[in-house]
């Protein structure tokens, strides 16, 4: 687990009964109140811009912020309906969605208005696609280029269910990385290279979470910010041609990333997927398996990486499926090492709860009334459900059990599989429209013992 961050508070008995209403003032209560922060809580609220909107950004933070002074209602994770008496809002603004309450409230608490500090990030989704590296003499593509936020992977941070507190172990680290530099922290006294390793088996959506934590951290930061890029390296294309050709591909890559630094206000992440391949260049070099243009390349590499140290504004994200085979000098460089293992029972739950939700959503999933309103309980509130049979709706609860036993029968599959499951039991059905949700889980569960047979020993 991670160190508790700057910004976490511990929640303290009131005094006296005291509780603030809306405009601040304390009225004295006979009953009993909830725990008082000793300071406001903060919650990230993030509001995405409409493509066409041309508003200054800060005008729209303070339409928001005004918002939700007025809305005095309590913050949980999810959208906040736009007003739609606001023409400016409703004009300017996409969606509003409170994020990460989740690690201020537990044992179903909630967080009342006057307990929040409400941080407003406002952003506009680039809707570029990634640019790829083309160059003229026939050398595949080294890297792949990416505005950020971009709009290829909006939500993918929220569809990413990984155990309790690894992504918010990701971003207070980010955070801590930014702020020591920007600082000025002595980085002989103290330090830190701003390079993230996460290695665990294929499938667990390693690569997927550093290129939903760059786009994050896009959002989050943009105002110190307001430029950010992702560079995704292709790190096999880098040994693809021998006797000093490598040597210039590494050199036209970090010329681009050099360029990138220089700008103070453009904050750079820099993905290395499968980074053992780099250990695994060099290793081939020392044994004398491969020229020795390869194990100069690594060096290079490296020392590049060195290099970028200096440079306040820029994040080292790296992969690893072989955590053994990873170059000791690369892990002694980096700051952070995750593990990102195979999902976890709860895990499982949740994404294959979201699964369904999106087929519901859809109209892939029906025959049975109020189907698309049907949210089913997370898992955190599974069991108090299970065991208040006599308040639920019957079918809810039966789909709850069948939802819980697929997750169950998926031990062992990857994240990547278990988000793939669905399509395969829908696959399978006899007809595949109009199908009732508890069909088909029915047959997803034998889909997913099927799957799990065929995994290799």
């Amino acid at each position: 687990m991670s160190a508790p961050s700057p910004m976490e508070i511990s929640l303290q008995n009131p005094q006296d009964n005291e509780i603030p209403d809306q405009n601040g003032v304390i009225a004295v209560d006979s009953a009993p109140s909830p725990s008082l922060p000793h300071d406001k809580v903060l919650v990230s609220v993030e509001v995405s811009l409409k493509p066409s909107s041309t508003a200054r950004i800060d005008d729209v933070r303070s339409a928001v912020e005004r918002m939700l002074e007025k809305r005095s209602l309590s913050y949980t994770d999810g959208p906040v309906p736009v007003p739609p008496d606001d023409q400016f809002l409703t004009e300017n603004v996409q969606r509003i969605c409170i994020c990460d309450t989740d690690e201020w409230v537990q044992n179903h608490e909630i967080l009342l208005f006057w307990q929040v500090k409400p941080v407003v990030h406002v952003f506009q989704l680039s809707e570029e696609g990634a640019c790829e590296d083309v160059s003229g003499d026939g050398q595949p593509s080294t890297f792949n280029e990416w505005i950020l936020p971009a709009k290829e992977f909006d939500g993918m941070w929220e569809s990413l269910i990984y155990e309790s507190g690894l992504k918010q172990r990701l971003l207070r680290y980010a955070a801590s990385a930014l702020l020591f530099t920007e600082k000025g922290v002595n980085p002989f006294l103290v330090s830190w290279n701003r390079i993230v390793l996460l290695h665990g088996p294929p499938g667990t959506g390693k690569t997927s979470l550093c290129k939903a934590l760059a786009q994050k951290l896009s959002i989050r930061f943009n105002s110190r910010y307001p430029q950010c890029q992702l560079i995704e390296v292709n790190a096999h294309s880098l040994f693809s041609k021998w006797f000093s050709e490598s040597g210039k591909l590494v050199a036209k890559l970090f010329q681009k990333i050099q360029e990138m630094v220089e700008e103070e206000n453009n904050l750079v992440f820099v993905l290395i997927d499968e980074v053992e391949s780099l250990a695994a260049a060099r290793k081939a070099a020392l044994s004398g398996s491969e020229p020795s243009d390869s194990i100069r390349v690594v060096n290079a590499l490296l020392t590049q990486l060195d290099k970028l140290k200096s440079a306040p504004n820029v994040i080292i994200l790296t992969t690893s499926n072989i955590t053994a085979a990873i170059d000791i000098a690369f892990v002694d460089r980096a700051d952070i090492k995750a593990y990102v293992g195979p999902p976890t029972l709860q895990a499982r739950y949740e994404i294959l709860r979201s699964c369904l939700q999106e087929l519901i959503r859809t109209g892939i999933l029906s025959n049975f009334e109020d189907c698309e309103s049907l949210m089913l309980p997370n898992y955190g509130s599974l069991k108090e459900k299970l065991n208040m049979p006599e308040v639920q709706d019957a079918r809810t609860l039966h789909m709850c059990k069948q939802l819980l036993e697929t997750a169950e029968a998926c031990e062992g599959l990857s994240g990547r599989s278990l988000r793939k499951l669905p399509f395969l039991g829908h696959a399978a059905l006899a007809s595949p429209y109009g199908c009732d949700p508890t069909k088909f889980l029915s047959t997803m569960i034998d889909t997913a013992r099927r799957e799990r047979s065929e995994l290799p020993d």
